[in-house]
């Protein structure tokens, strides 16, 4: 385990561990305009969510290391407090990469990338047609985080309207994961794409309090098979299961010869019921 003083690394390598460790970041794909009209478009990755009530989104346009310069984006929204923040999807995802080359002020983004603009309601910068997600804010409030090359500069921005591509919705009206498809940063070059490959789902704790993996038996606790995500995933219960609560899952045969197999073997089946998400099986075998 290597220990780094962030105080004795450059600035591009500590900008470097901390874009690779805290990964993936989504993208706030950011239009804005100055005092004269003219349109910018950037890509930040220091962005999230951070209130719904009232919803507030946060980005931060960072300084320049080379040149300690400030960027269009923070430029404008001094200029101007409003800005749009798109959401950015695999379509998507190779025209925003060139959208964040260093142009000169006076070159619009939207061409650039072949973006389409499309006028908002309630704020002066446009948004992107292609974004499944278009959020129109404005600016309630800037923080820089410091004066040199590498500081950030948190953008605090209220969510005023919202446009959503139908395309991307479930049944229920809510926004589908796999229909959104979005992209998101990482380290380096390297970005991940949201798709049914890669996600899960995990069970919110229970609403009354579960167990916790303290409380389960030392021979399972303690077990050389079963992993943190396995007990904590048994350790979600309002209290310790009985085989009695599970009788007629498994006949009596069944239950012989889960008896015979030794604790290893029996952990290892156990493990594979939960992984298959069959828990009350994944009890027996460790109870029986």
């Amino acid at each position: 385990m290597q220990t780094i003083d962030p105080e004795t690394i450059s600035i591009p390598e500590l900008h470097g561990i901390l874009l690779g460790a805290v990964s993936p970041r989504p993208i706030a794909f950011v239009s804005t305009v100055d005092k004269m009209g003219l349109v910018n478009l950037s890509p930040f990755s220091f962005f999230n969510v951070f209130s719904a009530n009232p919803p507030i989104l946060i980005f931060s346009p960072a300084r320049r290391v080379n040149g300690n310069t400030t960027k269009d984006t923070l430029d404008n929204v001094l200029e101007v407090k409003e800005c749009c923040i798109s959401i950015v999807n695999y379509a998507m995802v190779q025209q925003v990469s060139l959208s964040s080359t260093e142009y000169h002020k006076d070159v619009n983004e939207y061409i650039k990338a072949g973006f389409t603009e499309v006028a908002n309601e309630k704020i002066k910068p446009p948004r992107v047609k292609e974004s499944p997600v278009s959020f129109e804010c404005i600016v309630k409030d800037i923080q820089p985080l410091g004066s040199e090359g590498g500081a950030g500069n948190l953008v605090i921005c209220e969510v005023v309207l919202i446009h959503l591509d139908e395309n991307i919705l479930d049944e229920d009206g809510k926004i589908n994961p796999i229909k959104i498809d979005s992209v998101a940063r990482m380290g380096g070059d390297w970005y991940s794409r949201i798709n049914d490959n890669n996600i899960f789902k995990v069970a919110k704790p229970l609403r009354s309090k579960g167990i916790g993996i303290d409380q389960l038996p030392p021979v399972i606790k303690n077990s050389a098979v079963l992993t943190g995500n396995d007990l904590a995933i048994l350790a979600n219960v309002e209290q310790l299961p009985t085989l009695a609560k599970y009788s007629g899952i498994f006949s009596p045969a069944e239950l012989n010869q889960l008896s015979l197999l030794d604790i290893s073997a029996r952990h290892e089946q156990a493990q594979q019921y939960i992984k298959n998400n069959h828990l009350d099986k994944a009890w027996i075998t460790l109870l029986v």
